[in-house]
């Protein structure tokens, strides 16, 4: 279940809006499935924003213990508020799977 796809051109909804069931279940046939497909995506999209955040803000990251000497850069600010603004990690997987853009095997049991 792994997709190579640019979270940050996604056309993932930022707010939270009501599924279909029967949208989501249809290539499965079992919502429980579904969801959980969804899910491991979901995790997957996280760490990966996790990762490219931490690495980006690891420019500016001061290994100074005085309080008194915090700067405010700006780019770094630009950096974190355009990372709050992506459509979180689950919003996106569900797009990803609606839009057949996540694929999943079943291990066949022997």
């Amino acid at each position: 279940m792994k997709a190579d796809i640019n979270f940050k051109k996604t056309n993932a909804p930022v707010t939270t809006i009501t599924r279909n069931q029967i949208d989501l279940d249809a290539d499965t046939g079992n919502i429980y499935e579904s969801i959980a497909t969804i899910c491991k995506r979901a995790n997957q999209i996280s760490v990966e924003i996790k990762s490219e955040l931490s690495t980006k803000l690891e420019e500016f990251a001061s290994y100074t213990d005085n309080l008194e000497e915090i700067f405010e850069n700006r780019e770094q600010i630009e950096i974190s508020k355009f990372y709050e603004r992506l459509p979180k990690a689950s919003l996106i997987a569900i797009q990803e799977y609606i839009e057949k853009k996540v694929y999943y095997r079943k291990p066949v049991a022997e």
